[in-house]
């Protein structure tokens, strides 16, 4: 983010996720206000109480909501500068941008300076073809991020509106100052130029993105330019081109489904992707939005990234940066909508129906989830949906299911950096599934492949060391799970609990406690707490820690309920008795004991 730090002064006009407007005449939220706000007729009646009904929908993070009580506040009290003034940003995030545009001249006409309102002002005028306008309104930005960033590369495709193309070029031509720019500048020349039928001019400028290795070469850049290729008769570089590019796990299937494309498309039949200036000023802001993709700066890119949804409703890689966007705020429901709208001809729809499973599992909408993702496994025959199935059913403690969905990614799965994870779960739903000598192969298996993984390596010791096995191999590879996480409460507890096993009670206790600290909720830590804590001399706190094992739900099935109450009332008589080899072991708690010193001494 380095080459673009001077823009983070766009942060000072873009901000309203985490705040509220407070009407000029509310001078606290007392409790007769905060009454108010639950009666309706107050909300119609008074301005604090549409207000206080706002500011209620915008702490939750229902922002359509929040802005209808805005806007009906609004109408009570017009002259609130400060509400109009979040109003139209929220509405803009709520792609509301006719409205916020409404609000955002309000803006401008009382003679403040707001950059943003402009923007979007601009951004409607564009939309409205009214391009001479547009350019006027980008005429008033008043900073230097605005004036040599978001300026030109919008007033460009507003003077293509104008269809003048020398004029476009030029304005483009700001961003050539910048070397961070580069990429963006060739990209958009090359549009330009693709728009006005200057076949030769923008090839000059797609390959200069294709042959330096420094600019970046996205997804949208790729699928344009090679959409070039193909309408000029040249399907063999189009081919070389897609055929060049690996990319993450998220967009595989979109490239894979591109890549498809270009193979079979009849240059005779491929149509442009930029059929009108508003399409370009929608990848202008895509690019803005693109590079303010960073938490830092995320609302920047919300608001924009909102613009290019505007003015291209069909731009579904713009709507799936959106809908990432609100999945890093936490807003899964709403990112939902917005995959939703992705339509099933598109080269993004399985990418969308699959983050729409994976956002219905955050919202704990397991049976939806499971429903979305059969239906997509009848279409798409990919080991990613069998491995989410596996894991959905997993997790509604349906084991014998999901071993089947895992054994099948298993088969389907391309990926072998990934197959670890595949014989991991299937491990632990045999496991699950009461299957232990298939799940032991399984983990086993996992543990050769994933380079022995701390999940791996503490799955299978903690399980060895319950079934009382393997006891000099499992504390080993649990000591080597902790020093890979060491934070890790189930690790923690891991360690804790091999110790007590082997008679090491006051050794146990710390690692217990910190799992018990890290993990408060954990049923089975609590436990293995107070079994810890009985034989290291310290009962009454024992008996704390059964007690709350047991006001907590165990969703592992681990935890014998019957056996705790026999705790309460007799206590533990007999202590642990596992066979191992007592040089060894202590071997690796010194070796434990040292890396511990060593990580302090470094902090």
């Amino acid at each position: 983010m380095g080459r673009y730090a001077f823009l983070i002064i766009l942060l000072g006009a873009i901000g309203v996720f985490g705040s509220c407007a407070t009407p000029g005449h509310i001078q606290s939220d007392s409790p007769q206000h905060k009454n108010s706000a639950l009666s309706e007729q107050s909300s119609q009646t008074k301005p604090y109480g549409a207000y206080l009904a706002g500011r209620v929908a915008h702490l939750r993070r229902d922002f359509n909501k929040a802005s209808d009580y805005y806007i009906r506040s609004l109408k009570i009290d017009p002259d609130n500068k400060e509400l109009v003034a979040k109003l139209y940003l929220i509405l803009v995030s709520q792609g509301r941008i006719d409205e916020a545009a409404l609000y955002a001249r309000q803006i401008t006409q009382s003679g403040k300076s707001d950059n943003f309102a402009n923007t979007v002002i601009a951004i409607q005028q564009m939309h409205n073809g009214a391009y001479a306008e547009s350019i006027s309104t980008l005429g008033n930005f008043d900073n230097i991020a605005y004036k040599n960033f978001i300026a030109p590369l919008l007033r460009a495709w507003s003077y293509a509106g104008l269809n003048k193309p020398d004029a476009a070029l030029k304005e483009l031509a700001t961003l050539r100052k910048e070397p961070g720019f580069k990429s963006i500048y060739h990209f958009h020349a090359g549009m330009i130029n693709d728009y006005f039928n200057r076949n030769r001019e923008a090839q000059k400028h797609y390959e200069t993105i294709i042959k330096e290795e420094d600019l970046e070469m996205s997804l949208r850049t790729l699928q344009v330019i090679s959409n070039f290729y193909l309408r000029t008769q040249q399907k063999d570089k189009a081919l070389q081109i897609v055929n060049s590019v690996s990319n993450e796990k998220t967009t595989a299937e979109i490239l894979k489904s591109f890549i498809n494309d270009v193979r079979e498309a009849d240059p005779k039949d491929t149509s442009a992707i930029i059929t009108n200036p508003n399409i370009g000023a929608a990848e202008a802001l895509f690019s803005i939005a693109a590079t303010f993709r960073y938490d830092e700066v995320l609302d920047v890119a919300h608001m924009f990234i909102s613009l290019a949804v505007y003015e291209n409703p069909h731009y579904d890689l713009a709507k799936l940066l959106l809908a990432n966007i609100l999945e890093d705020r936490a807003m899964y429901a709403e990112a939902n909508k917005v995959y939703d709208t992705i339509e099933e001809d598109s080269h993004s729809y399985y990418a969308a129906q699959l983050k729409m499973a994976n956002n219905l599992i955050k919202q704990n909408d397991f049976d939806g989830a499971e429903l979305l993702l059969k239906a997509l496994a009848i279409d798409y025959d990919n080991a990613q949906i069998y491995l989410d199935l596996g894991d959905i059913l997993r997790m509604k403690n349906r084991p014998q299911e999901a071993i089947k969905y895992y054994e099948r990614a298993i088969e389907k799965t391309h990926d072998h950096g990934s197959l670890w994870v595949l014989y991991y779960a299937l491990g632990v739903s045999y496991d699950q599934n009461e299957q232990w000598k298939k799940a032991e192969k399984a983990l086993e298996k996992s543990l050769s492949l994933s380079n022995e993984h701390y999940l791996v390596l503490n799955y299978l010791g903690y399980s060895w060391i319950k079934q009382g096995k393997n006891a000099d191999k499992a504390f080993e590879m649990i000591v080597k799970a902790f020093n890979q996480a060491p934070d890790d409460p189930n690790i923690n507890d891991s360690l804790g609990w091999a110790l007590y096993n082997m008679g090491y009670y006051t050794m146990a206790v710390p690692y217990m406690e910190k799992a018990a600290e890290t993990s408060p909720s954990n049923a089975v830590i609590s436990d293995h707490l107070g079994d810890v804590y009985w034989f290291a001399r310290r009962k009454n706190e024992a008996r704390f820690q059964w007690r709350h094992a047991l006001s907590l739900k165990d969703d592992t099935g681990e935890l014998d309920v019957d056996a705790v109450h026999k705790k309460l009332e007799e206590g533990l008589k007999k202590e642990p008795e596992l066979s191992y080899d007592k040089e060894l072991v202590e071997k690796h708690i010194r070796s434990l004991i040292s890396e511990q010193r060593k990580t302090a001494s470094n902090r």
